[in-house]
């Protein structure tokens, strides 16, 4: 007799918003590549004040793991049983395994971003780097950074997000000495020496396709390589006022499909076709 088991293997992101984010997408269209066709991707909006209940929710449901994006990366950590080194040294989750209700945290964002540099010549070892942004984005992107040799960081935030700067530039300075931090109350101006500019803010993500981070565009410099984190849309008036003044530039779907790559790895045991789910990411953003 034919086995019956119409049981799904759930898995999801936590956000808040989280209508824009596309890894239904890809996860979906790497499972179905996969053979998995039990498992399903959730996307969940998650308001800050109910993330406890969405975590026990996740137990209650038997869900196999769950991503973890703005504004939670951070605030999730004290409802983890477990961190790995990466994540810990970060202090912010993206992705969290559940192990028979035991649960597992770990950063791929980092991991993600690295490997999206690496496949577009960049080596960010001695380089001058400045980021936009101290939150979970940029807490993993400039550890990883600092860990592959980076020269030096120049962090750029917001007054009210003092706390989150301090404890960035607390965290970098253990790893390395060459970091710099900027109040971001004026509008910017990038040094010229800069050789990485990275836009870790959620600034242009849609539906606020039209903003741009607040910097005197006019700083960017062809010598410079410009990436952004954010995936949708994939090329934001960042990126575009980037490439008219010459300058090399990156979107942030490399890194989506990179760290989410990963991600599936970490819940199923099985390598997915990056291939597979970036087709399906851009059909979906056509």
């Amino acid at each position: 007799m034919k086995e019956q088991n119409y049981l799904d293997s759930l898995v999801g992101v936590f956000g808040h918003p989280a209508a824009e984010n596309p890894g239904v997408v890809i996860q979906e269209a790497a499972f179905r590549a996969l053979g998995l066709n039990l498992w399903r991707f959730l996307t969940i909006d998650v308001d800050p004040d109910k993330l406890e209940d969405a975590i026990k929710g996740l137990k209650a449901f038997k869900m196999r793991g769950i991503n973890c994006t703005i504004p939670h990366k951070i605030n999730v950590i004290p409802y983890l049983d477990e961190l790995s080194e990466s994540a810990r040294l970060i202090g912010a989750v993206n992705t969290i395994v559940n192990n028979d209700g035991k649960l597992f945290g770990e950063n791929t964002d980092g991991k993600g971003f690295m490997e999206s540099l690496q496949q577009n010549g960049v080596d960010p070892k001695g380089k001058k780097i400045v980021i936009l942004g101290a939150g979970g984005a940029a807490r993993a992107v400039s550890v990883e950074l600092s860990l592959a040799g980076a020269g030096s960081i120049t962090i750029v935030n917001r007054p009210e997000d003092a706390a989150l700067a301090k404890s960035l530039m607390e965290l970098l300075n253990k790893i390395m000495k060459s970091n710099s931090f900027v109040t971001w109350d004026h509008t910017y101006q990038v040094p010229a020496d800069t050789d990485i500019l990275v836009n870790a803010t959620p600034i242009g993500l849609y539906p606020n396709v039209d903003e741009i981070p607040n910097i005197d565009l006019n700083t960017i410099l062809p010598s410079m390589f410009v990436q952004d984190v954010i995936p949708n849309p994939a090329i934001t008036p960042f990126l575009r006022a980037a490439e008219a003044r010459g300058a090399r530039w990156n979107t942030g779907t490399g890194m989506l499909i990179n760290q989410a790559a990963i991600n599936i790895e970490l819940w199923t045991g099985l390598k997915p076709d990056k291939k597979v789910m970036l087709k399906a990411l851009q059909e979906a953003l056509s």
